[in-house]
């Protein structure tokens, strides 16, 4: 009789399954990894300095980065002057401010990841080889560099008192980050390379956060709304009227160039 129960025992045992193991202390520990992390950068281009920029010694002057358009791509220099702003200076316009108007390496995409960061880069060595204004710095860019500045800006808002992208387009969601830039948008009505809904899609999401954003749609323009725009003296009134009064979040001018 004893055996029976017994056997009845283990396989109420067996049928139960196995038991819960035994809580132990968790061993799992929180870690940060954390590695400084570089790389060469390699960005040629163009510097354009004002008059009057080396007889006073003690001016801080604004600064204008100008991103050209993708058939400007390559390691030939000169092309950046086919189009837009630095255009405009080989044909004598005179521009109160520094302009730096880099080249984008065939292949690559001045709203990529890493050349914003390149951007971003060139924009920190300016700050420390040249006399810029922190409070004044902007950037412009055309077709591809318009699509540039609409990335770069979403990045690094700090750094800008106002962009001005002339046919481009930006991403609808980051306009949060741009809510405080003065911005300046042109495009051509009838654009069949970028569409001009590009401009009202980012017109619409700066107006859902309140920014401050007003844009130029030419009538009768096609892709080439650069022409009219760095043509126009109110566009250099306007941009380089734009003056942060918020403190950069960080001042170069007195570090070393490496």
């Amino acid at each position: 009789m004893k055996r029976w129960i017994l056997f009845g025992t283990l396989l109420g045992l067996s049928l139960a399954g196995p038991a819960a193991p035994t809580a132990a202390a968790d061993r799992q520990q929180a870690v940060t990894f954390e590695k400084t992390v570089s790389r060469r950068v390699n960005l040629r281009h163009l510097v354009y300095l004002p008059t009057g920029y080396e007889a006073d010694t003690t001016r801080q002057w604004p600064l204008i980065l100008f991103l050209h358009g993708s058939g400007e791509r390559g390691n030939e220099l000169e092309r950046v002057k086919v189009n837009g702003l630095p255009k405009e200076l080989a044909a004598g316009r005179e521009v109160p401010a520094i302009v730096l108007s880099p080249q984008c390496p065939a292949g690559a995409q001045w709203a990529g990841d890493r050349m914003v960061d390149d951007l971003d880069a060139l924009l920190a060595d300016a700050l420390v080889r040249y006399r810029v204004d922190p409070r004044r710095v902007y950037v412009t860019g055309l077709s591809m560099g318009g699509f540039g500045t609409w990335a770069l800006a979403a990045a690094h808002p700090e750094r800008f008192a106002a962009i001005a992208p002339v046919c481009g387009g930006g991403n609808p969601e980051l306009a949060g980050r741009m809510r405080r830039l003065p911005i300046w948008a042109f495009h051509g009505a009838k654009d069949d390379v970028v569409p001009p809904a590009n401009l009202t899609e980012m017109a619409e999401a700066m107006a859902r956060v309140e920014g401050d954003m007003r844009t130029t749609l030419y009538p009768d323009a096609g892709h080439d709304a650069w022409s009219a725009t760095y043509a126009n003296p109110e566009f250099y009134t306007w941009l380089l009227g734009q003056v942060k009064t918020e403190p950069a979040l960080l001042d170069l001018r007195h570090a070393t160039a490496t």
